[in-house]
């Protein structure tokens, strides 16, 4: 599909199935590359809802050993940030002493990433790390290294692949950009 309508918006298509796929295959084949050399397992952590999608795909490619959990963490309502976090769903493993991982469907002005990574730090995780497979440079108001990224855009809101325009769109294969 070159456009969709979600309720009262229009979006036309910006990143194809094939482009996310491939963006994901770079990203895996640096954190394998990381992990393998240094031999550790790493822990990964999705942020849920928008990230699933890129969870699976990305885990599917992961060939070192490693474990996943899911946070829910939530800024958005409609088509911006609200600025405030609120924790939904909460990490139970013991992260002590382990390296984390991240996993983030997009980062734009680092809000979320920011939370989180706070109350990561309270756990004494050995390391956390962040891959995310979209990035808005633009929008950035963060001073969180991101390790991996799978591809910068620009500051325009977005649905498809795990992403959402007030619940609708993240079941699309593709991704879409607001007209």
């Amino acid at each position: 599909m070159k456009q969709v309508k979600l309720k009262d918006k229009e979006f036309r298509l910006s990143y194809p199935e094939a482009e996310i796929q491939n963006d994901i295959d770079l990203v895996a084949s640096k954190i394998n590359h990381d992990f393998v050399k240094n031999g550790e397992v790493p822990f990964f952590i999705s942020v849920l809802n928008g990230s699933f999608m890129f969870t699976a795909d990305l885990l599917k490619r992961i060939t070192v050993p490693c474990e996943v959990s899911f946070v829910k963490l939530a800024s958005y309502q409609g088509t911006s940030s609200t600025g405030k976090v609120n924790e939904l769903i909460g990490l139970n493993e013991d992260v002590s002493g382990r390296t984390l991982v991240v996993l983030e469907d997009i980062v734009d002005t680092g809000i979320t990433l920011s939370k989180l990574y706070d109350e990561l730090r309270k756990l004494n995780p050995k390391e956390i790390r962040v891959a995310t497979l979209l990035f808005k440079p633009d929008a950035y108001k963060g001073n969180i290294k991101l390790d991996y990224i799978g591809r910068s855009i620009p500051n325009d809101f977005i649905v498809g692949y795990g992403l959402d325009y007030d619940g609708l769109g993240r079941n699309l294969p593709d991704i879409y950009t607001l007209i």
